[in-house]
């Protein structure tokens, strides 16, 4: 097993503002990891694949949590702190029959056991090209994202609907605390 406190995952469904926090930390000097979902969709949508959401749903999260192991184990020699924009886990939605190989290799490795979690918040959701999800669909990620966490063993620490600058004050002290005890 590959454990790595250092190692922060933000999840949440579509359009929460994960990727603008990745954004302002990378601004920052953080070191980031990009999301695999929306360059899945993207190069599926560009060359023709059906591994999309909304095409092949069992294709596209085994697409997403292939590569999100490769991205995981690329970094397992990263000593310092980590920010991924989606992780492993985003790919286990629970309307897949993964295959019992790919759990027990996202079981095997952990990021630190708390996750950030987005809310959903209407004020911010937009939909573009490769999120199509109406609102509801949306809201009902977020529970799905819970339970997933849930399955694996992480627990959700729930990310503030605020600024920019205070969300990243926010999981910058926490993840500072996080990386030096879990719990």
């Amino acid at each position: 097993m590959i454990e790595k406190l250092n190692f922060f995952v933000f999840t949440g469904g579509p359009g929460v503002g994960k990727t603008a926090l990745i954004r302002h930390l990378e601004g920052r000097g953080e070191h980031v990891v990009e999301e695999t979902h929306r360059a899945v969709i993207a190069e599926q949508v560009a060359g023709g694949g059906r591994a999309t959401p909304w095409d092949d749903h069992a294709a596209y999260c085994e697409l997403c949590v292939r590569r999100d192991l490769r991205k995981f184990d690329a970094l397992s020699h990263e000593a310092g702190r980590v920010f991924f924009d989606r992780g492993i886990l985003d790919g286990f939605d629970p309307r897949w029959d993964a295959p019992p190989a790919l759990i027990a290799a996202a079981r095997a490795r952990r990021y630190n056991p708390r996750v950030f979690v987005f809310p959903p918040w209407r004020e911010i959701y937009r939909t573009d090209a490769e999120r199509r999800q109406d609102w509801a669909e949306a809201e009902a990620t977020f529970g799905r994202i819970l339970a997933g966490l849930d399955r694996f063993s992480y627990r959700p620490v729930i990310v503030p609907r605020a600024t920019v600058e205070a969300r990243a004050a926010f999981v910058l002290e926490l993840a500072l605390r996080a990386s030096v005890s879990p719990t």
